[in-house]
């Protein structure tokens, strides 16, 4: 995913007028204009690094006549102690701005450092580890961001890119013959005969429903690990799977080995913690009047 460099400085300029608003008081009162500093912000654990741009933005926007330079790149796996990102500079500009930057990284950090636990869990399976779209309200475009630089794929971005069918839409469809999902697949191609089409099973005689209607993908949620396996020996290959539901970091390597070909986890934007970074100050030169 490319981030819209206009996107991000409309975002982060929202952010600073909600955390300066009409001026950072104690910068103002404590810090005297000439005072130039060099800061470095920090791992202060280890971590993989999302959110670079964001950071670069608040403290460009904060003040013009600070010099940044990136000391890694970004979906880097580093460890405590490791300098991320170098600001040098009038002090007043790199305070006022700290805080904006330190908040996107930290959080896009953590969801890149999250799914990246994830994605280590994989490795030597088939399955691809996606993303959902239980992400913050605005926020979307960077977590789904963050998932990538942590080595996951992004699944649908909004509701035009994919049919899927889900439990709701199925009740409401309650009662429809041949089955409700026949109809509803039968439907989508309809409409949108250039979308694929995906459906939520919860029990395997909706997997059969779901294969038998031609869906490109059987999403299997909340299946016990022998349901899974059982699955996806009756499907095939003939349509995708999905399995989701309750995904964790001590689950998700046994449900990979079940032969799914992808795994969704909402925990990677609606759960992940944000790391531990911090802004340290290096130098300060404080001209003599």
């Amino acid at each position: 995913m490319e981030l819209e460099k206009a996107a991000i400085e409309r975002a982060v300029q929202l952010a600073l007028r909600e955390d300066v608003g009409l001026g950072d008081a104690t910068t103002l009162a404590c810090v005297p204009s000439k005072v130039r500093s060099v800061a470095c912000i920090r791992a202060r654990e280890s971590l993989v690094v999302a959110g670079l741009e964001f950071a670069e933005t608040a403290f460009r926007a904060s003040s013009s006549s600070l010099q940044l330079e990136r000391l890694v790149l970004e979906g880097t796996r580093v460890e405590p102690g490791t300098a991320i990102l170098q600001i040098a500079g009038p002090s007043r500009g790199l305070l006022t701005g700290e805080r904006v930057a330190l908040n996107y990284l930290q959080r896009l950090s953590g969801i890149a450092t999250l799914t990246d636990a994830f994605v280590q869990r994989l490795q030597g399976t088939r399955a691809v580890l996606l993303d959902t779209r239980k992400t913050t309200p605005g926020w979307r475009q960077w977590e789904k961001y963050a998932v990538q630089c942590g080595g996951g794929t992004n699944h649908r971005f909004g509701l035009a890119d994919l049919v899927l069918i889900k439990d709701n839409h199925l009740a409401a469809l309650k009662g429809q013959r041949p089955n409700p999902v026949a109809v509803a697949v039968q439907r989508a191609r309809q409409y949108f005969p250039g979308l694929r089409i995906e459906v939520e099973a919860d029990r395997l005689e909706q997997v059969r429903w779901a294969v038998e209607a031609g869906a490109d993908i059987v999403l299997l949620d909340n299946f016990s690990l022998s349901e899974l396996a059982e699955a996806v020996v009756w499907i095939g290959g003939r349509a995708r799977t999905e399995a989701s539901g309750g995904v964790r970091l001590d689950t998700v390597r046994a449900i990979a080995e079940t032969g799914v070909d992808f795994i969704s986890v909402g925990a990677l934007t609606h759960s992940a913690r944000s790391v531990d970074l911090g802004l340290d100050f290096v130098e300060v030169n404080e001209p003599f009047s």
